[in-house]
C-alpha cells in the first residue's frame, strides 16, 4: 500500500470524526435554552461524543471512528421563572445541562483537529507532487 495514500485515509477518517463532533457541538449550542414542553418536563440533555481506534483490515492503518453519541447525565439547573410555561409548581424551570463556554471550547478543539487533518492531507499531496516532479 502506498504510504501517502494511507496518510490520506487516516486524515480523512479524522476529518469525518471531527466533522461529526462539530455537528454535535452545534446541536448542543442550538438547544442551550430549550426547556421541556410541559411543567416539570426534562429539557434538552447535552449530547456527548466518543471516539475509538479502528484498524482498516485492507491496509492495516489505524483510523479514528465515532464509537458513541451519548447523553451527559449531569443534573439540570433550575431557574426561577414562575411565568414560564414549563415552570413546576414552585415556579422553577429545568434548564438544559449545556454550558455554552464548554461547547465553545469543544468547538475550538474540534476545529483545530479538523484543520490539522486538512494540513496532513495537503502535506501528503505536496509530497506526492514532489515525487512526481523528481521522477519526471
Amino acid at each position: 500500500m502506498d504510504p501517502l495514500s494511507s496518510i490520506g485515509k487516516i486524515a480523512s477518517s479524522g476529518l469525518r470524526a471531527q466533522s461529526e463532533r462539530l455537528r454535535v457541538v452545534a446541536e448542543n449550542v442550538a438547544n442551550a435554552d430549550s426547556t421541556g414542553d410541559a411543567p416539570g418536563a426534562d429539557p434538552y440533555r447535552r449530547k456527548t461524543i466518543s471516539f475509538e481506534e479502528m484498524v482498516n483490515d485492507a491496509t492495516g492503518d489505524s483510523e479514528v471512528d465515532v464509537s458513541e453519541i451519548g447523553r451527559d447525565r449531569t443534573e439540570f439547573t433550575l431557574t426561577y421563572d414562575p411565568a414560564h410555561p414549563a415552570a413546576n409548581a414552585e415556579g422553577y424551570v429545568k434548564m438544559p445541562n449545556v454550558n455554552p463556554l464548554m461547547e465553545m471550547g469543544d468547538m475550538r478543539e474540534a476545529s483545530r483537529s479538523y484543520e490539522a487533518n486538512l494540513n496532513m492531507m495537503e502535506t501528503a499531496r505536496q509530497m506526492r507532487q514532489q515525487i512526481i516532479d523528481l521522477l519526471g
